[in-house]
């Protein structure tokens, strides 16, 4: 009615083009709400998107994946990837569609604060698992620690800080598979398989958040 009433008085093309205006604050503001609530899905459905990248790309090429196993004194890794080229220890993380993502001096930012609970989570729970996949096997197993992004703005893709890759997910598959840490045969990635099946059990998701 407040849009007839000015377009009477003001003119026809003035109330035509607040309509418009309107509308356009309408479709931005849900386009808005349903961006926000998306990062909370992707952030529930992170670790099942991951499994899938892995089973269609680096598992075809000789990669085991381990899910959901628990390091202990650090909760659970969300994949344990392991590899002719090395292992891997993935976490899945989902941010604002907005957030800032960014290396500032060689360390993680968000928004402008940086995460020391999450990289502190990622490489104490990394080094563990290689002490005990070393210990186990009688090989030197690295455990490199990366983080999937789903959602947020990041600087760069991929890009290190905190001593961890972060990047979406099809990108941090393309950095694995790029970037070997170790020379295993395929006899020893299944050594280091089941090591980690003994060492690292199953158990929930615990690794600390941002």
């Amino acid at each position: 009615m407040t849009l007839i009433l000015c377009g009477m008085l003001v003119g026809p093309l003035f109330g035509i083009g607040t309509a418009l205006l309107v509308a356009a604050l309408d479709t931005y503001f849900h386009w808005r709400g349903h961006n926000l609530s998306r990062t909370w899905r992707l952030g529930l459905r992170g670790d099942q998107r991951m499994n899938r990248l892995l089973r269609h790309t680096l598992e075809r090429r000789g990669h085991r994946t381990l899910h959901a196993r628990t390091v202990p004194g650090h909760g659970t890794a969300d994949q344990i990837l392991v590899g002719p080229g090395g292992v891997w220890l993935i976490h899945n993380e989902a941010w604002h569609p907005e957030a800032e993502i960014a290396p500032y001096g060689g360390k993680l930012f968000i928004d402008g604060r940086t995460q020391s609970a999450l990289v502190k989570g990622l490489n104490g729970a990394a080094a563990t698992a290689s002490r005990l996949l070393s210990e186990r096997t009688g090989l030197a197993v690295t455990v490199t620690p990366v983080l999937a992004v789903h959602g947020g703005r990041l600087a760069a893709s991929p890009f290190t800080a905190d001593d961890i890759v972060f990047a979406p997910p099809l990108k941090l598959v393309r950095w694995i598979r790029r970037n070997p840490t170790a020379g295993f045969t395929p006899e020893e990635v299944e050594q280091i398989a089941r090591a980690a099946v003994h060492m690292l059990p199953i158990g929930g998701r615990t690794m600390t958040a941002a």
